[in-house]
């Protein structure tokens, strides 16, 4: 099942939106199994998987792979 943001019921064909949907996937990701034991690299496939229906992952998914791999980052994920 795609992830949809929680905190806003649009959803847009951008890189803000998508990021904040790769965001609020990856915490409930680990809010859920915090011992999941998957690699930084396997739990951004992982994520990008859940929110591959999103409108900027369905029209750009190497930019969303992109977006994904610098929100790891940036926030030290």
């Amino acid at each position: 099942m795609p992830h949809q943001p929680s905190t806003s019921n649009q959803i847009f064909n951008n890189a803000d939106s998508f990021a904040q949907a790769f965001d609020e996937a990856w915490q409930e990701h680990s809010r859920q199994d915090p011992s999941h034991g998957l690699s930084t690299a396997d739990k951004l496939e992982a994520i990008l998987g859940q929110v591959a229906g999103h409108p900027f992952a369905e029209s750009d998914p190497a930019m969303a792979r992109q977006v994904g791999a610098f929100r790891i980052r940036l926030l030290d994920l």
